[in-house]
This record gives C-alpha cells, sequence and structure tokens, in this order.
C-alpha cells in the first residue's frame, strides 16, 4: 500500500483552520503525503472562519464552519488553565476546537486531527506543557499530530501506524517565521494574513470590557452580551452599564442587542445616537441621567445649552423625558465615579 491512501480505505484527516499561515502550511504538509484533509473552523463572537473560508479554497479542500459560542462562555467562566495576558483562555479553547474535531472523527471516516501549533511560539499555550494539556484535556490524546513541530513531540499514532511519514514533517519551533515564510514559497502558498488579529479575546480594549462584564454579569451571559463588547463606548458606574453608539450602523446594532429590562436612550429633537442602558437592578435617576448627558455628548446638540432626551423601558412600558445640560457631563461622571472602557 502507498503512503496515505489506499482506494479502498483512504486515510483522511480533520485540520484545524484558522486560515492563518501555520494552519495551512500544516493542512498543505499532509495533503503532499497523499492524505484527505478535511478542514474545520470554529466560529464565535470573537473570531470567525472568514479566513479559513479563503484558506480552505486555495488547498482546494472542504471546510466545515461550527459555532462554539455556547461552549465558549463556560470556558471563559472558568478557564482550567487561566487566562494568557488577556482575556484568552487559549489552551481550554484550543483544547475545546480539539474536542469538537474529535467528535466528527467516526462521521467524517477520518483518522486523525492535525493543527497549526508551533512548539514555543506562543509564550503559555504552545509550551509543551500547554500542547500535552490540549491533547488530554480534548481526550484526543496521541491523535493530534502538529506537522510544523513533529519531530520535536513525541510520535503519535498516525506517524506510529505508518499514516503518516514522520521524515516527511518538520521541527519547527520558537517565535521566528522565517522558516514558515520559505516553506510557504516552496509548497506554492502565495495568499495568506499576517499573524496578527485573528481573535478579540486578545484585544486590550475587548478585553477590558469582557473583564467587567464578567465581574457583574457571570450568570446572564449570553451570545448578544458578548457581542455588546464590540459595540460602541462603555461606561460603568458600579454594575450599571451604558454603552452610546458611535455612529448609525452601531445604533441599529444597539437596538438588536437590547435585553426587554434594557433601557433605550435617543435625543428627541436633534439626531444622535442610541444610548443602551443595563442596570442590575432597578435604574436609578442618577444612572438615567448619566445616559442622557451622555448620549447628548456624543451628538451634534453637544454645545446647547439644554437638551431634550428620551428614554424607554419595553418590559415595563415606561418612558421618560429628560432635560439635560451637556456640559453638565464631566461633574456628573466625578461624581458617580463613572469609568469609560
Amino acid at each position: 500500500m502507498t503512503q496515505g491512501t489506499s482506494q479502498t480505505n483512504p486515510i483522511r484527516a480533520i485540520a484545524l483552520l484558522s486560515g492563518g499561515l501555520d494552519s495551512m502550511l500544516a493542512a498543505k504538509l499532509i495533503l503532499d503525503q497523499g492524505i484527505e484533509v478535511i478542514g474545520i473552523s470554529f466560529e464565535s463572537p470573537f473570531f470567525n472562519a472568514d479566513r479559513a473560508r479563503t484558506a480552505a479554497k486555495q488547498l482546494a479542500i472542504p471546510l466545515i464552519t461550527w459555532d462554539i459560542t455556547d461552549e465558549l462562555i463556560k470556558v471563559l467562566k472558568n478557564p482550567k488553565h487561566g487566562f494568557g495576558r488577556f482575556f484568552n483562555p487559549c489552551i481550554d479553547c484550543h483544547a475545546l476546537m480539539v474536542k469538537k474535531a474529535l467528535e466528527l472523527l467516526p462521521s467524517l471516516q477520518a483518522q486523525f486531527i492535525i493543527t497549526g501549533e508551533v512548539l514555543y511560539q506562543r509564550p503559555k499555550s504552545q509550551k509543551m506543557g500547554g500542547l500535552m494539556a490540549v491533547a488530554k484535556d480534548s481526550g484526543a490524546q496521541d491523535l493530534i499530530l502538529r506537522p510544523l513541530s513533529a519531530k520535536l513531540l513525541p510520535p503519535t499514532k498516525p506517524e506510529r501506524e505508518g499514516w503518516v511519514n514522520r521524515s516527511l514533517l518538520l521541527d519547527i519551533q520558537g517565535r521566528s517565521r522565517q522558516r514558515q515564510l520559505e516553506l510557504a514559497q516552496t509548497l506554492g502558498i502565495n495568499d495568506y494574513p499576517m499573524p496578527a488579529g485573528g481573535c478579540l479575546l486578545t484585544d486590550i480594549s475587548v478585553t477590558r470590557r469582557l473583564q467587567k462584564i464578567f465581574q457583574y454579569w457571570k450568570d446572564d451571559i449570553d451570545r448578544p452580551f458578548l457581542e455588546l463588547a464590540k459595540v460602541g463606548r462603555h461606561f460603568w458606574t458600579g454594575s450599571d452599564l451604558i454603552v452610546v453608539a458611535r455612529n448609525e450602523q452601531e445604533s441599529y446594532s444597539l437596538r438588536a442587542l437590547m435585553k426587554v429590562w434594557d433601557y433605550k436612550v435617543e435625543l428627541t429633537d436633534v439626531p444622535g445616537p442610541t444610548t443602551l442602558v443595563r442596570s442590575r437592578g432597578k435604574l436609578t435617576e442618577e444612572v438615567l441621567e448619566l445616559s442622557a448627558l451622555l448620549t447628548a455628548r456624543y451628538s451634534k446638540a453637544r454645545t446647547l445649552p439644554l437638551v431634550k432626551v428620551k428614554a424607554e423601558n419595553y418590559l415595563f412600558l415606561h418612558t421618560q423625558k429628560l432635560q439635560v445640560k451637556p456640559s453638565a457631563l464631566t461633574e456628573t461622571m466625578e461624581r458617580m465615579n463613572a469609568e469609560q472602557l
């Protein structure tokens, strides 16, 4: 039997495909051994499969996408291996992704999983201990093959069984990407993104917002709440959250993300942003006033002496009209110890 496939029993692998260069190279190395590869990419409010779709087309492989938001929320609430520098539980997140790929092996008649991880490329998740933790926690154990660093790692089942030729795998390690760039040229991979910006959980602004959201609203987190972390200007006073849209599209997004107990705040006589107000208990007059001031501040009415504002709540069928002085915003924020994130 030739290496990798036979006419009656093809060897098939599932590749975790982020769309970045490393994951593309890993898939290509296995493809070039005559093994069938099916890509899988995961989606959530913080990462999507757009890059993976482009990569799959270039590699000419099928791609499966899977939304893992519900499982990711559980991970974010209590990551076994903690967070990285930001709000990124990379080890736990990678283990979750590998676990999902593992579930697909029988239905896809695939034998193993490949990833583009490179030993010591990341300070925590891609150290030896991090890679082993992913293998153990996912349940995949030695069914995970990391082609770019395989020669630096213990032989996996695909290598021991002869499904994959270990001598054709690589020994890349560290943060330098020079070898990957050279390999891409050799393998004819010319279209790939720069190695940054793939996951918003490593974005400092989103991180600060999520930390606050999980501090006060941990038991109420759902996908719309996570989406809210990416929209508008965020202001906190205690556990009360005020989000002011930055443009018309964000105003539309905020209205779509509102819960029935939220307040919608808008100007009545002048065009301006939509503001969402979310409170853990009964909304106080102070918080309502601050939300009105912020709505006026980020509109063309900011220089007017008085601005009319309307606050609406659909659950309680409550509408309240206010008049605020935009010039009082700074003093009000200081008095309420409000924080912008």
